[in-house]
Formats: structure tokens, sequence, C-alpha cells
């Protein structure tokens, strides 16, 4: 039961067992403070936890729980913090309209926003804001929010947010290595989390499968790494996965295309058990979709097992010409009879960071597993792996510095994010990470 002592300030019994790396975090009295911590380490739950005992110290105020996307602030950070609340039948109500919620105990108010378009953040005073994901989030998002910390009436004025490492960004810069004044950190530590592994005692060896070591490290075991840095397919080794292919006829072949004019760029792979074998790609340089699958269909005219198309999801979108890239190849096959043809065409294009994490750890996962292996003719592909590296300074990938790259290893990630990402939930939150 809520109740209240002199001077309206509310108290409320929760039912939370926090972590050790969660208790440093809620004791801080700094202006701003953050929580940092690997996959696993009840960062959701502290953020969530924070936010509503700030609602409570702040009697009657307007506070603020943000995420990079509205998608992430939904399925995310609002699931859990409605979790708990219903858990603890804390009185609450939530307009979904304009996406505020009022705590019934104490008449304070809080209002979710998605800070991807940070200049709306201007307005009204903030007694507190908490953030989730804040290394997704740019910087301009959290200087907004700091400015409207200042609610007069506020007793307890706080910014705060979670997040996991990605290198040394703005966030490890702000909070870690040179904090500012009237900033504090939480660092967790990997492996803390027993509610968790009570649970799912697997935990962190699933993930050594499902990342690569330099992914693992930063996700799984929190260190702050340059992942950015040189080599985009840095797991790449041409004496451990380059190979000599053998095509089963058993088996589907699958191509994987890349929309691009010049060149037009492709490869074709098969699953076998669970490694990825690429076995072909096709190159031509200011070519056309059809010569692309005229090609194709030279090399291989009639496959028994048939063939799953992937690609670009702009090759959905309307050429000049009237049509699109894969209305071309659905008319091409249908008028050639050449066997069954399935199409595995996603709605938007997954995150270029996460692509690129998945085909390292099927290059080698941190387990030393190696399941992307690539026939030795497939000579640019191979080219890719090793000569594909980030701008300097940036996790922006250098696609300028020579233009026959990353066409054939954008394509290949298309297809394997299809076929092999982690299909079931993983971490504190119920969302894949790769």
């Amino acid at each position: 039961m809520g109740r209240t002592i002199r001077e309206a300030i509310y108290f409320r019994d929760i039912e939370y067992s926090p972590l050790p790396s969660q208790m440093r975090f809620h004791k801080s009295r700094a202006r701003f403070k953050g929580f940092s911590g690997p996959v696993g380490s009840g960062k959701s739950q502290a953020l969530c936890h924070e936010a509503i005992r700030l609602s409570y110290l702040n009697p009657s105020r307007l506070g603020l729980l943000g995420a990079p996307t509205y998608a992430m602030l939904r399925d995310a950070t609002q699931n859990t913090l409605f979790e708990i609340l219903q858990k603890n039948n804390i009185p609450h109500e939530h307009n979904k309209a304009e996406n505020v919620l009022v705590m019934k105990d104490t008449g304070s108010k809080i209002i979710f926003r998605p800070v991807d378009e940070f200049e709306r953040l201007r307005g009204t005073n903030l007694a507190w804001f908490g953030l989730d994901e804040l290394t997704y989030t740019q910087e301009e998002a959290w200087l907004r929010l700091e400015a409207r910390l200042r609610d007069p009436m506020a007793r307890r004025l706080c910014g705060f947010a979670v997040w996991t490492p990605k290198g040394y960004d703005w966030v490890y810069q702000r909070f870690i290595q040179e904090p500012i004044d009237g900033y504090d950190v939480t660092l967790a530590e990997p492996y803390e989390n027993h509610h968790l592994l009570s649970k799912i005692p697997d935990f962190y060896e699933r993930l050594k499968r499902s990342y690569d070591k330099r992914f693992f490290e930063q996700e799984v075991l929190g260190k702050y790494l340059n992942v950015h840095e040189g080599q985009v397919y840095h797991a790449f080794d041409r004496t451990q996965n380059v190979i000599s292919g053998k095509i089963y006829q058993d088996l589907p072949l699958r191509w994987a295309l890349d929309f691009n004019v010049n060149p037009m760029c492709s490869v074709i792979a098969q699953i076998q058990g669970d490694t990825v074998v690429v076995l072909d790609e096709i190159v031509i340089r200011r070519a056309s979709t059809l010569e692309a699958c005229e090609e194709f269909v030279r090399r291989y005219e009639r496959h028994p097992a048939g063939v799953y198309v992937y690609g670009d999801a702009t090759g959905e979108r309307m050429q000049t010409s009237g049509t699109t890239d894969f209305r071309i190849i659905r008319e091409f096959f249908s008028n050639r009879g050449t066997g069954p043809v399935y199409y595995q065409i996603p709605r938007r294009n997954p995150d270029v960071r996460e692509r690129i994490s998945l085909i390292n750890a099927l290059l080698c996962s941190a387990d030393g597993e190696r399941r992307l292996l690539i026939d030795s003719k497939c000579c640019e592909l191979i080219l890719d792996f090793e000569q594909v590296s980030y701008k300097n300074d940036s996790c922006i990938i250098d696609k300028e510095r020579d233009p026959r790259r990353t066409h054939l290893s954008d394509a290949l990630g298309y297809m394997v994010w299809h076929e092999c990402r982690p299909r079931g939930p993983i971490g504190e939150q119920d969302r894949k990470l790769l």
C-alpha cells in the first residue's frame, strides 16, 4: 500500500532485489548518472525502477522516459516499466494518445518520447529524465534534455541513462574518459545477474556461438573496445575460411544480390547443416538486373532443390522504367520454367552494424567455431573480407576508397541476416540483439 508522511513524501513497497551494481546506481546522488553494463546485466530494470523512484520523490512533477527510437521505446522501455507497475499493483493511468503516464499515488507525470528527433525535446521544465540505450542516442539529444532539467519545484533533479558499451564514443568520453563535474557512472560486471543465470544457466555460453570474439567482449563482457577500427570483417582468415566448395543437388541454392549497376554483384551459396558455404559469385560491370538473371541461369540452368532469392530491400522500390528489381527477377524466372524459386524480401534492411557483427560471428565465433566458408573462386568476396575498412575514427564503412568493394559482402549479408540470425529472445528484454 502507498502511504505518505509529512511534507507529502510518498512511499510504496515494490518487489525488487537489486544486484550490487543496480544498488550502486540507485544510491548515487549525482545530478547526472549512468549505468553501463553488458547484455543481461539488468539495465532496463535499473532504468525503470529509477524512474518510478524519482516520480515518488517528486510528487506532482514531470519526468521524461526516452529511447533512441519509438520502436525501442514501445517494445523495450515502456514494456519493462508497465510490467513493474502491474506486478506491484501501482495505480497509474496511461494516456496513449499523448503517451503520458500519470502516477495516481503522487500525481506525477511521465512523458514517453523517442529522442531521434532531438529538436522536439525543447520546452517544458523537467524534474528528471531517463534514457534507455544511450550509446544509440545522439549527444545533442542528451544536451537538450540537460537544458530541460530545471523544474524549480523538484525535490530531486536528476538525469540518468543506461547503455551497453559501443566503443570510445561520446558516452564514454562524457561519463568515463573525462567525466564532467556532477557526473557519475556505475560499471556492471558480467555474470553478476544471478536472477538471469538461475533461469538460463547457459545464457553466456549460447552467446559465444552467436557473437564474434570482439563483439562478445563488448556486448557480453561489457568492455570498451574500438570494434569499428580498421578491417570491418576482422574475423576472416584466408587460411581458415576459404575452401574448395561442393554443390549438393538436394539442397536449395541461395542467390543474394546487391542491386548496384556498376558492378552488378551477387553470390550463390548453400546452407550445409549449420554452415553457410559461398560457392560462386557473379560480378558484371555496367549490367542490369536482367543480365544478372541471364548469367545466373547460364551457370545454374536448373537446380532440382530450387532457388531462394535475397536482396536489398530497395529492390522493391519502383525504378524510372516503372518496375522493380524483384519484379524483373520474378518475371524472368516465371517465363523460363527453371524450377521452384522462392523470394525472401525484407521490409527494411537490417542495421549495418548488426549485419556485420553476424557475418563476423559466422566467420569465427567467440568460441572459435567457423560457420561461414567461401569457395576459393569467389575472389572479389574474399577481397571484400580482407580490404573493406572503416573510415578513420568512425563507425562508417569506407565505400569511396575502392568502388569495387562492399557490394558482394553486402549481398551475402542480406542472406545470412535472413537465415542465420538468432530467433529467440536474448538479454533482459524480449527482443533480438542480433
